[in-house]
């Protein structure tokens, strides 16, 4: 009997052993397709803010529209269509998107000093990562805050489009540092999601298109946390 309790814990401890590895690897997925997208628009931004007659030809002519709302489209469009893809093909919907932010996304060169760029950006990053790996360790269910969050984001979005028509520089203060405190703790929330999600996954083909998904909503994350903060600390030219 206690022979079979023995090989019955080693075969458990086996599984579970496995189960750790096939997550970090579908972790360390998401997270290179997140870095990977952000270097994609950031590269995409410098090129565009650095080419005169690129940024003009976009943002002098109705293809500026384009640049600005076709990023919003794509996320509807993976977030509603990606069970229909092919991985390979939801990879490329989400390499367009990462490169159509960089060009909507090149207008902050031209604003904002290059040396507040990089030090939002590295504040960013480091707010980031902590925040991802509570999500990623902690025992607790963060569920319920996520719900919390999620009505925080629906009043961002509303006080956004009031203040369009306000202008108000209060407002608008007020809106950053809400928005940094929503976008942080949404980042902890999806990283402990996207984490249960890898469980819930049935085959390669669907963890990959999981892991695509994945990154989306974790580069969603820290681009919003990157714009926030830059309208609270960025030094403007």
């Amino acid at each position: 009997m206690a022979l079979q309790d023995r090989r019955w814990m080693t075969q458990t401890e086996a599984a579970q052993a496995d189960v750790d590895v096939g997550l970090r690897s579908y972790m360390l997925r998401v997270y290179n397709y997140m870095a990977s997208g952000l270097a994609l628009t950031g590269l995409v931004a410098a090129f565009v803010a650095g080419t005169p007659a690129v940024h003009e030809a976009i943002f002098g002519t109705p293809l500026m529209w384009l640049a600005i709302l076709a990023p919003i489209g794509l996320v509807f469009f993976l977030s509603f269509r990606v069970h229909a893809m092919k991985a390979s093909t939801a990879q490329a919907v989400f390499w367009i998107y990462a490169a159509l932010n960089g060009v909507a996304f090149s207008t902050i060169f031209l604003v904002y000093t290059g040396t507040s760029i990089a030090r939002v950006f590295f504040i960013t990053a480091a707010t980031f990562a902590a925040m991802s790996l509570y999500g990623y360790t902690t025992k607790r269910d963060l569920t319920g805050m996520g719900t919390f969050l999620f009505a925080g984001l629906i009043g961002i979005l509303i006080a956004g489009l009031v203040n369009l028509f306000l202008q108000s520089s209060a407002l608008q203060f007020a809106i950053s540092v809400i928005g940094v405190i929503v976008f942080v703790g949404l980042t902890a929330y999806d990283t402990q999601r996207i984490k249960e999600v890898y469980y819930e996954a049935d085959g390669e083909e669907v963890a990959a298109k999981k892991s695509i998904m994945g990154a989306l909503t974790l580069y969603l994350d820290f681009i919003n946390i990157f714009l926030m903060l830059m309208q609270l600390f960025g030094d403007r030219k």
